[in-house]
């Protein structure tokens, strides 16, 4: 074997062992960011946004270890890859799989009242969820039925009957 194929093709590291390194930061990182929160999600600011950006830079040796190699590189990124894909497809088949890698929505205001507990554990104040709900149309609490913020962040909406706008098709 030539020389300069060596880095390509050489790996430093076994096989297993880039396989089990790579799946046990890939679950590390799912805990870490489903114990931040759907707020994370919801409405990341620059400082989060630093965070998430330097969090590959700080696991890329837990991944990768002394190895260097294309080659090396490329199983880690298959492994990756196939590993979200199948705890994904375990997610969309199994309640139990859904429950524990994506959640569940919460309800953070019910009947045009906040519950300010919940907000309070999401970390959200009053002004983000007058925000949030002015992006959806929104102009105060009490027009809602209910607003549960989804597991991605998405803060989905649900007027009261006679708080809703009215539309062409209703005149």
């Amino acid at each position: 074997m030539t020389d300069w194929l060596t880095p390509f093709i050489s790996m430093d590291i076994s096989l297993a062992e880039k396989v089990l390194r790579t799946i046990v930061v890939y679950l590390g990182i799912a805990i870490l960011l489903r114990l931040a929160g759907k707020r994370l999600l919801a409405q990341m600011n620059s400082l989060d946004l630093l965070v998430i950006l330097l969090l590959s830079n700080v696991v890329q040796n837990a991944i990768i270890g002394p190895d260097n190699s294309v080659l090396g590189g490329l199983v880690g990124a298959v492994v990756l890859i196939g590993f979200d894909l199948l705890l994904d497809h375990l997610a969309q088949r199994t309640n139990f799989f859904r429950n524990l890698l994506v959640g569940h929505h919460t309800d953070v205001i019910s009947d045009g009242i906040p519950n300010k507990a919940v907000l309070h554990r999401l970390g959200i104040d009053d002004r983000e969820l007058a925000l949030a709900l002015r992006r959806q149309g929104v102009d105060h609490p009490s027009q809602l039925e209910v607003a549960s913020l989804e597991p991605a962040g998405d803060l989905l909406v649900k007027l009261k009957p006679g708080d809703r706008a009215v539309t062409r098709d209703d005149l």
